[in-house]
């Protein structure tokens, strides 16, 4: 159930009945040569919407720019600091508690929301207003990825790639796959990630001369759906499963007491 194709009257059913929402978040960045910079919100909005139609929830209009300001030297990336994206992100769930949604999953599809979205999550956790998880597509199905891929990469690789093979074809320059893996960096553990411990880069292109990682060669529209379909599944068993729980039992545990027994009991 897509809540912006509605009109008002028609919504108030489902806040009766149901408590629980989606919202894709994602990015609009550069992704190498090969693929459009809506890559991550396409990738996250296509999740949301398939698990919203396979379960009834409510998806909400998807999160388009997030926090990318290490892919600012590439043509077009657009971000937002992440204070001001936390601030936003609250305020877009608590308008939505405000209708009686007390359970929130984004459905994210880019790896520089993670933290900002947890930390969302805990603020509306801890004043006990909702349970807002944050859901990273890659993350809810590692080992299919590792299966398929040999150098899967974490950004612009072949399981972006494949991914929006399936979900949006016209987006995707074939003819650069080649160009895409000869000119970033195909084996992260290559990259200048690490120096005597530390991490020792802040931008996207510290590390790679064309924006992207992994091998793009590998990816195939077939690959695509297969992972479209394991994730989907994930995030429809996570909604159902988060449906299920008892609001109370999402909250937070009570402040520790001191034991009352005597000290010397454990001497």
């Amino acid at each position: 159930m897509y809540l912006a194709d509605h009109a008002w009257p028609d919504l108030g059913a489902y806040f009766e009945a149901e408590s629980l929402a989606l919202v894709p978040v994602g990015s609009t960045e550069q992704h190498g040569p090969h693929l459009p910079e809506s890559t991550d919100h396409r990738i996250a909005q296509a999740l949301a919407r398939a698990a919203a139609d396979r379960t009834g929830y409510l998806c909400t209009p998807t999160v388009n720019i997030g926090v990318s300001p290490h892919h600012r030297q590439f043509h077009g990336t657009m971000w937002v600091d992440a204070p001001v994206f936390r601030d936003y992100m609250e305020s877009l769930t608590r308008s939505l508690t405000y209708h009686g949604v007390d359970r929130v999953v984004y459905v994210n599809a880019h790896g520089g929301n993670v933290d900002h979205l947890r930390e969302v999550g805990r603020r509306l956790h801890m004043d006990e207003t909702a349970y807002a998880v944050e859901w990273m597509w890659d993350e809810s199905i590692p080992d299919l990825v590792d299966e398929v891929f040999a150098e899967n990469g974490p950004h612009g690789g072949p399981k972006e790639t494949a991914m929006m093979m399936h979900i949006d074809p016209e987006t995707v320059h074939e003819d650069r796959l080649e160009a895409a893996r000869d000119g970033g960096l195909v084996r992260t553990e290559e990259g200048s990630y690490r120096t005597h411990g530390a991490r020792t880069f802040y931008d996207a292109a510290d590390n790679t001369g064309n924006g992207v990682l992994g091998d793009q060669t590998d990816a195939t529209p077939e690959t695509g759906e297969r992972l479209f379909e394991a994730a989907t599944e994930q995030l429809v068993a996570l909604c159902e499963w988060l449906d299920d729980q008892p609001f109370e039992e999402l909250m937070p545990e009570p402040h520790v007491r001191e034991n009352e027994r005597d000290p010397s009991d454990f001497l």
